[in-house]
C-alpha cells in the first residue's frame, strides 16, 4: 500500500489501515466518517493511490465550501449561456476525474435538492452538462467524506436514503486524536521535520516534557489542531530543540475541561428537573417554567443532550440508580 502521511501504530488506526488494503484493490464507494481534523481527505488520497486508478486524478471537492447555486455546475459543468455569467463551456470535477477518482468532502452538506442528481449520475455514469441535454459517460471512482451523523440527516429526512445506501458500500471510520494518543509523538515528529524544512531549521529534538504536554492535550481539532501547534512551535524555536508554547495548550485544556464541566451540569439540572415535572415539558408546572425558559429552548438543550424520556432505563441489578442511555452510548447518572 502506498504511504501517504498515514502515520501511527495505535489499534484504532491500524483498523483504518487495514480497511484501506481492503478496499483500494476494488472499485467500490467509500464513505469515511470521523470529526472536523482527523485526515479524512489523506485517508481519500491513500486509498486513490493504492488503487488502480492511481495513475488517473484525484479530485477533490467540498461541497460545503461551494455556493449551492454553483455546486451542480461544478459537479456536472456547464455549457455557454446555461445561466447569467457563463460565458464559456465548462466542464465539471466528475468529467476532470474522469479514468481517476472523484472526492465528495462534506457530502452531508449537499443541497437536498442536487441529492437526487448525483444519485442519478453515481447509477448511470452519465453527467449533463447544464444548457446540454447530452449525456457524457464518466467512469469515476467515489469516496465521500463527512462529519456528520449522515444515517441520523436520513432519518430526519435531510439526506437521501437512496444516496446514503450508494455511497455507505463501505465504511470507514476514523478515530479522533484523543482516541490514538499513542501516535502523537510519530506524528509530532513527522510535522517538526516537514515544518523545519520549510523553514529553513534544523529541529532535531523534541524534549520529553514538551512530548507530555502535547499527549495531555485533548485535542478538539485533532490531526489539524496538533499540526497547527506544531508549526507555531516550530517557529518560535530558535535552535535545534523544539519550543512549546505551553501556556496555550494549558489555556486550552483548562477552556475544554471548563466547558464540558458546564456541559455535565447543565445535563444534570435537566434531568432532576424532568423528574420532578414527571417529565412534564410545557405548561406552568412544566419543566421549562421550572427552569425559566422557553420551551422550545429546553426542547432544544434536551434534542442536544440527547434526552429522551424513551430511552429511560433501569439498569438490572440496581434498583436505587436510573439511567438515561444517550445516542454515543454512555451512560449518564440521573441525580438521585
Amino acid at each position: 500500500m502506498t504511504s501517504f502521511e498515514l502515520i501511527g501504530s495505535s489499534a484504532g488506526f491500524k483498523v483504518v489501515l487495514d480497511q484501506i488494503d481492503m478496499v483500494a484493490p476494488v472499485d467500490s464507494a467509500v464513505l469515511i466518517q470521523g470529526e472536523t481534523g482527523t485526515g479524512k481527505e489523506v485517508i481519500a488520497q491513500a486509498i486513490h493511490d493504492a488503487g488502480p486508478r492511481h495513475q488517473k486524478r484525484f479530485v477533490a471537492v467540498n461541497c460545503a465550501a461551494i455556493p449551492a447555486a454553483l455546486l451542480e455546475s461544478e459537479l456536472f459543468g456547464h455549457e455557454r449561456g446555461a445561466f447569467t455569467g457563463a460565458v464559456t463551456q465548462t466542464i465539471g470535477r466528475f468529467q476532470t476525474a474522469d479514468g481517476g477518482t472523484l472526492f465528495l468532502d462534506e457530502v452531508g452538506d449537499l443541497p437536498l435538492e442536487l441529492q437526487p442528481k448525483l444519485l442519478r449520475v453515481l447509477q448511470e455514469r452519465q453527467v449533463e452538462r447544464l444548457g446540454n441535454g447530452r449525456a457524457v459517460r464518466v467512469d469515476v471512482r467515489i469516496i465521500a467524506a463527512t462529519n456528520q451523523d449522515l444515517w441520523k440527516m436520513v432519518q430526519e429526512r435531510k439526506f437521501r436514503a437512496d444516496l446514503f445506501y450508494r455511497l455507505n458500500v463501505f465504511p470507514i471510520t476514523l478515530p479522533s486524536l484523543r482516541d490514538r494518543m499513542d501516535d502523537i509523538p510519530r506524528l509530532a515528529e513527522h510535522f517538526v521535520r516537514r515544518f523545519a524544512k520549510q523553514q529553513g531549521k534544523t529541529i532535531d529534538s523534541i524534549p520529553d516534557d514538551v512530548l507530555e504536554e502535547l499527549m495531555s492535550h485533548d485535542w478538539p481539532g485533532n490531526i489539524r489542531e496538533l499540526q497547527n501547534v506544531l508549526e507555531r512551535a516550530v517557529i518560535l524555536s530558535s535552535d535545534h530543540t523544539l519550543k512549546l508554547n505551553t501556556s496555550e495548550v494549558r489555556r486550552r485544556n483548562t477552556e475544554l475541561a471548563s466547558a464540558r464541566t458546564l456541559d455535565d451540569t447543565q445535563c444534570a439540572h435537566i434531568l432532576a428537573t424532568l423528574r420532578e415535572t414527571n417529565w412534564v415539558v410545557g405548561g406552568r408546572r412544566g419543566a421549562a417554567a421550572q427552569l425559566g425558559v422557553p420551551r422550545t429552548t429546553l426542547i432544544a438543550m434536551m434534542q442536544r443532550h440527547g434526552i429522551a424520556r424513551e430511552n429511560l432505563e433501569r439498569v438490572q441489578g440496581d434498583s436505587d440508580r436510573r439511567f438515561l442511555a444517550v445516542p454515543n452510548l454512555r451512560a449518564v447518572e440521573l441525580p438521585a
